[in-house]
């Protein structure tokens, strides 16, 4: 924190004992003022918000209703095998729009 700046504002956080033991602790242990320790933590850390994923856990709980559904015919003995090539690729375009999702 090289630079030069008067901190004249504060910043009231509550916590649980346990909380400010440990964040104490961390920050000595980083050998850092309590201040720059939080700083350093809340300003380097990049938190992704994720977008709605609603949609995506929807479709992700039909599958797994198709899954089932499947499973119970086979094992019923309705038909010997299943073509899940289109199950796969459902499943595969909704984790790489979870994937997209997570990069931010």
């Amino acid at each position: 924190m090289g630079e030069k700046r008067r901190r004249n504002q504060t910043l009231t956080v509550r916590l649980t004992p346990k909380e400010r033991t440990e964040i104490i602790r961390r920050a000595e242990k980083s050998r850092m003022s309590l201040t720059d320790y939080i700083l350093a933590a809340s300003t380097q850390t990049e938190i992704h918000v994720a977008e709605d994923t609603r949609p995506l856990i929807a479709e992700l709980k039909r599958i797994g209703n198709n899954l089932n559904q499947i499973t119970m015919k086979i094992n019923a003995g309705a038909f010997q095998s299943y073509n899940f090539h289109e199950v796969l690729d459902m499943q595969r375009a909704i984790y790489e729009e979870l994937r997209r999702i997570g990069k931010g």
